[in-house]
Formats: structure tokens, C-alpha cells, sequence
């Protein structure tokens, strides 16, 4: 058994937070409300992304960071990317000093363009050997109900992905390792913004073949992208690219997939936003991610034109007329 700290008590952390409990690790929530601690310590449910599911009783909360993290071998950080430096810098004099960090966040930092590995590193100064990250087809709410799934644990040193390879596994959740970090990343915050396109073709009424259309460019894009800085293609072609791709594009239970569905059907940025209070990652990433493909010299114009609708310089139905009127070229081009 490890003690495992979790930041924090979202959708997806919870869920993480449960499968550490079912591999058989003592998990401490932290979350911003006594309200959600004490329904999680009291009721063994966290209300707020899962009403009347049990959690398991190795699993409590707390608002206190530095008892969240007491005796932790493993910190785990679920927050949304583009809070994660403000929240780590606050959390860093409490964090313990050989702790391995685990990065849940799909995104790219704005203004930095960084990953969330890196951003990790530079506020707490881990070395590569204690920063690892979990990506894959993990849709939080099929994870909790114990669905069979699988993910890719990376880190740049095989004997510590081993570890969290160990502390993840239980009777519903199966992890691959691998030490490619950067392809991981990328493939995770890459296809939020996939999903979003895929959902405004799906918003505008359109069928299997544009889905299908835009979900193979997207993978190719993302390729483009991750391997001009060094990634394994292979990396994109598992379950934290293709795979992830695949779920977050087909599932209504993606936030992505349902915001471009939003957009689609015609609701502003501000309305989606008003309607829910959970965070679609690629209306957050999709600048940024631009930003770094221009910066590297990727052309990306699923990633070009997708922020040009959450910046509301054109609709959905122009995005998907600009695909098609691109010039013609050869496909591994």
C-alpha cells in the first residue's frame, strides 16, 4: 500500500482517486470545499460528479494540502491546465521533497506552450525521474463504474513508470508503460481540440464520413506535431493517441466532443460556459497548441481553425467549408 495525495476532487480525480483505492493504496483527496470533503468522508460519495456512486473507504478528502500530502509517496495533479501553475505554486512549500508527481491534465500552457511535465518541473524542480504522466481512453464516469479500461503510464525513467505502472492496476483498470512523455502529452491535449471540430461537424448534422475525415487528419496532425519535437509515432498510434482520439471524438460523454456540438448547433462561447461548469480542455489548449505548432513550423488547421471559432472569427459551417476548399495535396503531405 502507498499513500497517494490527489488535487483534486473533480470528475477525473475522483475516478483516478478510486482506481489508487482498488489497486490498494490509502488516497487523500484534496478539495477546495469542506462541503465536498465532508461528503466524501461522511457518505463515501462525492455528489457533485457522481451522485449514488460508492467510493471506497481507503478514499477521504481534505482542504488542507499539507495533510493531503502527508507521508504521500505520490502526488497526483487533476486540475485544469491552465490553472495548474498558479495552484502548484501555492501547494509547492508543502509538497514533499521525493514525491513522484502524476500528471492527469490534458493541455498546453498559454503563453508558455508548455506541457504540464514541464510547467511541473519548473515550479517544483523535479527531475524527469520523479514527473510522470497517465493519458489514454479514459472517459471519468465509465472509469468509476469499474468498465474495463486501459491507459499509458509514462516516465522518462522505466523503473519509476514501473512503479506507477504497479500503484494503478486494479481489477478494472489496466496501465501500459512507456517512457515517451512528450508523445503522451501531446496526444492527450492534442485530441481535446479534434474532439471539439468532431463535435461541431456532429452539431451541424453531419454523418459518419466527416467524422471519420476529420478524426484521421486530426491523428495526423497530431503526429506531425509530436514527432517534429521527438516523439515515437508509435506513442500516437496507441492508447494515448489513437486511442484517447477515438473516445473523446465518439463518446457523448466527452466534455470536448459536447462543446463543439454547442457550437455547432449555433450557442456562443459565453452560453456553453453559463451551461456548464465543467472544463473542455480544448477551448483552453486549442490557442496554445496552435502557438507551438507555428512556433516549430507544423502546419495545423484543425487547431488553426477550431481556435478561430472559440475566438468567434467565424462559424462552424465555415470551419468545415475551409477543410474541404484547402488546397489539394498528397495525404502524407
Amino acid at each position: 500500500m502507498s499513500r497517494v495525495a490527489v488535487f483534486s476532487a473533480g470528475s477525473w480525480g475522483t475516478a483516478f482517486g478510486t482506481v489508487l483505492a482498488d489497486a490498494g493504496n490509502d488516497v487523500t483527496l484534496w478539495a477546495r470545499r469542506e462541503d465536498v470533503c465532508a461528503n466524501i468522508n461522511d457518505k463515501h460519495e462525492n455528489s457533485d460528479y457522481f451522485p449514488g456512486v460508492e467510493l471506497p473507504e481507503s478514499v477521504t478528502a481534505t482542504t488542507d494540502p499539507a495533510r493531503a500530502v502527508d507521508g504521500a509517496e505520490f502526488v497526483v495533479l487533476s486540475v485544469p491546465s491552465q490553472s495548474l501553475r498558479q495552484n502548484l505554486t501555492q501547494w509547492a512549500p508543502v509538497l514533499p521533497p521525493d514525491a513522484v508527481f502524476l500528471s492527469l491534465m490534458k493541455g498546453v500552457e498559454l503563453g508558455t506552450t508548455k506541457r504540464m511535465s514541464e510547467v511541473i518541473a519548473e515550479v517544483t524542480g523535479a527531475g524527469p525521474e520523479r514527473i510522470g504522466v497517465i493519458s489514454g481512453p479514459n472517459l471519468a464516469l465509465e472509469i468509476i463504474r469499474r468498465e474495463p479500461a486501459a491507459s499509458v503510464v509514462a516516465c522518462a525513467d522505466e523503473d519509476v513508470a514501473h512503479r506507477i505502472q504497479a500503484l494503478c492496476h486494479s481489477r478494472a483498470f489496466r496501465p501500459y508503460r512507456s517512457t515517451d512523455v512528450l508523445g503522451c502529452e501531446l496526444g492527450g491535449a492534442y485530441k481535446n481540440v479534434v474532439g471539439l471540430c468532431v463535435g461541431m461537424a456532429v452539431g451541424l448534422g453531419f454523418g459518419d464520413n466527416t467524422t471519420a475525415s476529420v478524426i484521421t487528419r486530426g491523428l495526423a496532425e497530431t503526429a506531425r506535431l509530436a514527432m517534429a519535437q521527438g516523439a515515437d509515432p508509435l506513442t500516437l498510434m496507441g492508447l494515448a493517441g489513437l486511442g484517447d482520439l477515438v473516445a473523446t471524438c465518439s463518446s457523448p460523454l466527452s466534455r470536448n466532443r459536447s462543446f463543439g456540438e454547442k457550437l455547432g448547433q449555433g450557442m456562443s462561447i459565453e452560453e456553453i460556459y453559463a451551461s456548464t461548469s465543467q472544463v473542455a480542455e480544448g477551448a483552453k489548449s486549442c490557442s496554445s497548441l496552435l502557438a507551438l505548432a507555428r512556433k516549430i513550423g507544423v502546419d495545423a488547421p484543425i487547431a488553426e481553425h477550431v481556435d478561430a471559432v472559440v475566438r468567434g472569427e467565424i462559424g462552424a459551417r465555415d470551419m468545415m467549408d475551409a477543410f474541404i476548399a484547402r488546397e489539394p495535396k498528397a495525404e502524407r503531405d
